[in-house]
C-alpha cells in the first residue's frame, strides 16, 4: 500500500457529522496526493454553506496528519455537482423512491408514539429524556416533533434557536442533539415568530413530509411527540403508521386520567398498540411515612 492508499483509507473513514457515514461511503473524497511528506486532499460537501464544513475539513486534515510519514496536510474543499448530489440522495434512500415513507410495517424500526389526553402533563419532557437514554445505550433514535402548535422538543434538547435542517435536493438532514436525530416545526419557523395556525389539511401535510423527505438512516427507535388529545394530527399518524406503538403520559389528577384514556381508545381503534402508561408528577409515599 502507497503513502496515498494509506492517507485515502484515513481520509475516507472520517464520518460525516450530519449523515453519520464515512464520506468514503458518501462518495466526498477526490484526488489525493503526497509529496514528500505533505499530503495533499481534495474533498466535496454536499452543498454550498454545509453547515458541518469547518467540522469535516478540520476532522479530515487530522486524520491525514495521522498517517505516518505525514508532516504537513493540504485540504482543498469543493462541492459535489447537481448529479452527484442525485446519485448521493438516491444511495440514502437505498433504493426507495422519493416521498415514500421509510417505516411502514415491513421497517424494522420500532416506532413509539407518546400521547396524553391533555396539555401540561410532561409528555413532551418523558418524550426528550426517552429519547436521549436510549441513544445513550446505543441505539439509534430519532425524534419527531408531531405537536406542531405546541412545539417544545427543540428547547427542551438544546438545540439553539434558528438551526434549520440541511437540504440536499429534496432530502432534508434533521439536526442531532444528544445523538437524537430530531425534526420539528420549530426549525422553520421565521425570527420571532412563534405561532403556528394552521388546520387540517397542512397539519397532515407537515407530519407527513416529516416521515417522508427528513433522511433518519437506519434508526433503532423512531419516537414521535405526539400533540395531546385526540385531534387531527393523531387521526393523520393513526393512518400512515397503523402498526405503531403508543406510550400514553398522565398525571395522578382525574380529570387527566380520564382524557388520556380516550387517546388510548384512539389509538387502538386505528390498530396501534398501547404498551404503557407513564404516570408522570406522582408522589411517592417514603416507607417511613405515617
Amino acid at each position: 500500500m502507497t503513502e496515498s492508499d494509506r492517507v485515502r483509507a484515513a481520509v475516507s473513514a472520517v464520518t460525516d457529522p450530519e449523515l453519520r457515514r464515512p464520506i468514503g461511503d458518501l462518495d466526498m473524497v477526490r484526488e489525493i496526493s503526497v509529496d514528500g511528506d505533505r499530503a495533499h486532499v481534495g474533498i466535496v460537501l454536499t452543498i454550498v454553506g454545509c453547515p458541518a464544513a469547518a467540522r469535516i475539513e478540520s476532522d479530515v486534515r487530522q486524520a491525514a496528519a495521522s498517517v505516518p510519514g505525514i508532516a504537513a496536510v493540504d485540504v482543498e474543499v469543493g462541492v459535489m455537482t447537481p448529479a452527484e448530489r442525485k446519485a448521493l440522495t438516491e444511495k440514502l434512500r437505498d433504493g426507495r423512491p422519493p416521498r415514500q415513507m421509510p417505516f411502514g410495517p415491513d421497517s424494522l424500526t420500532r416506532v413509539i408514539l407518546v400521547s396524553s389526553g391533555k396539555g401540561g402533563v410532561g409528555k413532551s419532557t418523558v418524550t426528550a429524556n426517552l429519547a436521549v437514554a436510549l441513544a445513550d445505550q446505543g441505539l439509534a433514535v430519532g425524534l419527531v416533533d408531531a405537536d406542531v402548535h405546541g412545539f417544545s422538543i427543540p428547547g427542551l434538547l438544546g438545540i439553539p434557536a434558528g438551526t434549520q435542517p440541511t437540504r440536499i435536493d429534496d432530502l432534508m438532514l434533521s439536526p442531532v442533539a444528544h445523538g437524537v436525530k430530531t425534526i420539528s416545526i420549530g426549525m422553520f419557523l421565521r425570527d420571532g415568530e412563534s405561532v403556528v395556525a394552521w388546520r387540517g389539511p397542512m397539519l397532515h401535510r407537515t407530519v407527513q413530509q416529516f416521515l417522508t423527505d427528513v433522511f433518519f438512516g437506519d434508526l433503532d427507535v423512531l419516537l414521535i411527540d405526539m400533540p395531546p388529545g385526540t385531534g387531527d394530527i393523531a387521526i393523520s399518524i393513526g393512518q400512515l403508521l397503523p402498526h405503531a406503538e403508543v406510550l400514553v403520559v398522565t398525571t395522578p389528577q382525574t380529570a387527566a386520567a380520564e382524557v388520556a384514556i380516550r387517546s388510548g381508545l384512539v389509538a387502538r381503534q386505528t390498530g396501534q398498540r398501547v404498551i404503557g402508561v407513564i404516570e408522570n408528577m406522582g408522589r411517592t409515599r417514603s416507607p417511613t411515612a405515617r
